[in-house]
């Protein structure tokens, strides 16, 4: 009731600022447990998905979100709280580990989970190596995972920015993949990240991205180091006495 009644109050709004769309919903089984692996262009991901599904979906979304002190950091706060999100802190050594833990106790209970599979956005609109993660809960939960692509929210609200504009949003969802072939077998390893390198490779047959074979915060250091060293060496070009 409270998810379906946060829907409703922000659920206009939502369609006021972009016009969307959705292909494939139906691929999202009725009842019963499913992951969902998206790609990862924005915050705005995890409002719009779960707006545009009959089910209720949860996603892991990182602690800051429910946190922050500002009136759009609380709004941003409530609503994932009401639509029942994972709080995740990112910065304890088994965060990881236990965010994937919890995910597989929803998905025992049926329920329908959302994570994105680079781990954090893109910082330029392409789409970066899966972490093992999904693999992990996938062959633990031993439930169909659905690739879905998110076109549009980057340009709405890119990474950086608080205050969205209008635009346009389209959620591509693609056929259930099952990886029975996989459960007789340990989740090792090597086990992991083939079903993550499927699971991607379908994220980018739907979105149509530019794959990268790397992870995304390796590229977020790089790019970070590269601004860091830019603004020391403007520092010293300018010297202020």
């Amino acid at each position: 009731m409270k998810y379906q009644l946060s829907r409703f109050i922000i659920g206009p709004g939502l369609h006021l600022l972009a016009r969307t769309e959705i292909v494939g919903a139906e691929n999202v089984p009725v009842t019963g447990g499913a992951i969902l692996a998206s790609n990862h262009l924005s915050v705005l991901d995890s409002f719009y998905l779960p707006l545009l599904l009959d089910r209720p979906v949860t996603f892991a979304a990182k602690s800051e979100y429910f946190t922050g002190t500002r009136p759009a950091d609380r709004l941003v706060g409530a609503y994932l709280r009401a639509t029942k999100q994972l709080s995740v802190d990112r910065a304890g050594a088994r965060a990881a580990q236990e965010m994937l833990e919890a995910a597989l106790g929803l998905l025992n209970d049926g329920a329908l989970f959302g994570i994105y599979p680079e781990g954090t956005r893109s910082p330029d609109g392409r789409l970066y190596r899966g972490r093992t993660g999904i693999g992990w809960l996938a062959l633990h939960a031993r439930v169909p995972v659905i690739p879905v692509a998110m076109v549009g929210t980057q340009r709405m609200l890119p990474p950086g920015h608080r205050v969205p504009r209008p635009g346009r949003i389209k959620v591509k969802v693609g056929k259930p993949l099952h990886f029975d072939e996989y459960f007789e077998q340990p989740a090792g390893a090597r086990q992991r990240r083939a079903v993550t390198d499927q699971v991607m490779e379908a994220i980018r047959e739907l979105s149509g991205q530019e794959f990268v074979p790397m992870y995304a915060s390796v590229r977020k250091e790089q790019l970070a180091a590269a601004s860091g060293a830019a603004a020391d060496g403007s520092a010293d070009r300018n010297p202020v006495s």
